[in-house]
């Protein structure tokens, strides 16, 4: 007996997500399809058909573990310490002198390497 409602369940699901990406590619096609109409009153209409297939997917056992998801991932970033402005800007400052720096030697081995490389050719004087 459980199987089978288990089994409904599912069967129900898919139809409610088919239903969700067929609205969602109805209201892509209407918003092509009036493209006399303004394009905010497009927009809106395009968010609003947006909305009920979100509100419909979200019916599903997939939308409810996808919210689910998302509402403990912004419980995660709330934990988060962000670094202060002056932290950000010092390691900022330290990465753009780390670039400067590498660059620097980088350029100067190729240097170096383009004078062997003249001098064992015979190129260049």
């Amino acid at each position: 007996m459980n199987s089978r409602a288990e089994a409904r369940g599912a069967g129900l699901d898919t139809a409610k997500l088919a239903i969700a990406a067929l609205l969602l590619v109805g209201g892509i096609f209407a918003f092509y399809f009036f493209e006399g109409f303004s394009v905010l009153l497009r927009v809106i209409g395009l968010l609003l058909i947006s909305g009920g297939a979100a509100a419909v997917a979200l019916q599903t056992e997939r939308g409810r573990a996808l919210w689910q998801f998302v509402s403990d991932a912004r419980m995660e970033v709330r934990k988060v310490v962000w670094p202060s402005r002056q932290e950000t800007l010092q390691t900022t400052l330290i990465v753009i002198v780390m670039v400067l720096i590498v660059g620097v030697i980088l350029w100067l081995f190729d240097m170096m390497l383009m004078a062997i490389l003249r001098f064992l050719t015979g190129q260049g004087g």
